[in-house]
């Protein structure tokens, strides 16, 4: 296979860092971005192991700072090609919407919708011109099951789910490819280290109190049966190589039968089950 390049946002840890270390595998050359390049050595070190190191390359990158964005695009204009997109950079913000000050709405959007879309933005003049590409957003299960106590993450997903749309259709004729990773509950740390939860839904005296610690407890309790989060990045890496790639992948135990039930029920129906998974007791 002749250079290819590939772009990947949020890869200091996680499935930004699994995905840089399955592409660079299969010979796409890396630009591996993350805010913080102090936090490369997660990165770098797997890469030494695998002998791959030379095919990565470290950007520093904040989706969140157009002027970052700027100095992404001035590097991407010395490469050859921009052949994959993976827009994995993210967090999820948690508590009860009464609760949570905008502020916090507009940051999680600012990471992973606007932040999204401006490195699409980016990237995409190239793709264009080239006549091909393939756009990896990396949605969840929350961009098509939104669950209680999750609502800006889930918010978040939802826009991404329907922004990809929309583009995958704008961009079809061009030859890029616009597609949708939907993992699952995986050992990344995003549902207990990278998990933020809204100051007020943590306090005793809110009313919310009793339900957030409910939906806690069912996030601990399911937490050592989440699967490898290596299982998504080789995904992603298996879908960078398709010519033809599909709009939604979705990716880990149950994903697919949720949504599937999701979309058979009855909306009261559907709503039972939920609560009194998450609320007994």
């Amino acid at each position: 296979m002749k250079h290819r390049y590939a772009v990947i946002t949020g890869c200091s840890s996680g499935f930004g860092a699994l995905m840089a270390i399955e592409l660079a595998k299969i010979g796409f050359h890396i630009i591996a971005t993350m805010r913080n390049t102090k936090k490369r050595a997660f990165l770098m070190d797997n890469a030494k192991r695998e002998g791959i190191q030379e095919q990565i390359t470290i950007h520093e990158l904040d989706v969140t700072s157009s002027n970052s964005i700027e100095e992404l695009k001035f590097h991407l204009k010395q490469l050859p090609s921009v052949d994959v997109l993976i827009n994995n950079a993210g967090f999820a913000g948690a508590g009860f919407a009464e609760e949570i000050p905008l502020d916090e709405y507009r940051r999680q959007f600012e990471t992973n919708v606007f932040g999204t879309i401006g490195v699409t933005q980016a990237v995409l003049p190239f793709m264009r011109t080239q006549r091909k590409g393939t756009i990896i957003n990396i949605s969840s299960i929350s961009g098509r099951v939104a669950f209680p106590g999750l609502s800006p993450y889930a918010a978040s997903k939802f826009a991404v789910e329907g922004w990809s749309e929309s583009l995958r259709l704008e961009m079809k004729p061009f030859g890029v490819h616009v597609v949708l990773l939907e993992p699952g509950s995986f050992k990344t740390g995003i549902w207990t280290t990278g998990k933020q939860v809204t100051e007020k839904s943590l306090e005793k005296d809110s009313p919310y109190y009793p339900y957030m610690l409910k939906i806690q407890g069912y996030l601990d309790k399911n937490a050592p049966f989440y699967e490898e989060p290596i299982i998504v990045a080789k995904k992603a890496a298996s879908i960078a190589m398709e010519d033809e790639p599909s709009l939604r992948y979705p990716v880990g135990k149950g994903v697919q039968t949720k949504i599937n039930l999701k979309s058979l029920l009855r909306w009261k129906t559907w709503e039972k089950v939920i609560l009194k998974t998450l609320y007994k007791n």
